[in-house]
């Protein structure tokens, strides 16, 4: 997938994020955010599963397992959402090793603490090996 398409995908899936966090607010749990996030990106025609099980990759190649995304979008974003009051260097991790391990490129991270939404997106450039943070908070939404 091109970055243009990576881009457009990411814009739409914060798009709805923001769209359900105004909606539900703060207050729920994890499984109330992602179900509604997916439900919202179906309504908008794209692909998403969840909990998919994406395959996770020795260097030689050999399938080591499954890790379950939150969210995978269109085969090609990894989407991990948060409900904390902060993030910490393990939420991160999460997600780089994510992307590490199934060699796929693009993730997408979110947390909502209690009155705002936080996003950050993160690609990967390289095959397996490189993850690349551009920029950790991309978006900061505050509802009143």
């Amino acid at each position: 997938m091109i970055e243009n398409a990576i881009n457009s995908l990411c814009d739409v899936v914060r798009e709805c994020s923001y769209g359900l966090h105004k909606h539900l607010r703060h207050g729920h749990l994890e499984k109330i955010y992602k179900n509604g996030l997916a439900h919202r990106l179906k309504k908008a025609n794209v692909d998403v599963v969840q909990q998919a099980p994406v395959p996770v990759y020795d260097e030689d190649g050999t399938i080591l397992g499954d890790l379950n995304a939150d969210l995978f979008v269109s085969s090609e974003l990894i989407v991990e959402l948060k409900a904390v009051r902060s993030v910490n260097d393990d939420h991160v991790a999460q997600l780089l090793g994510y992307l590490r391990g199934s060699g796929k490129r693009y993730g997408l991270f979110q947390f909502r603490s209690a009155k705002t939404l936080h996003q950050a997106v993160c690609l990967g450039f390289g095959c397996l090996a490189f993850c690349v943070f551009l920029c950790f908070f991309v978006a900061k939404m505050i509802i009143q």
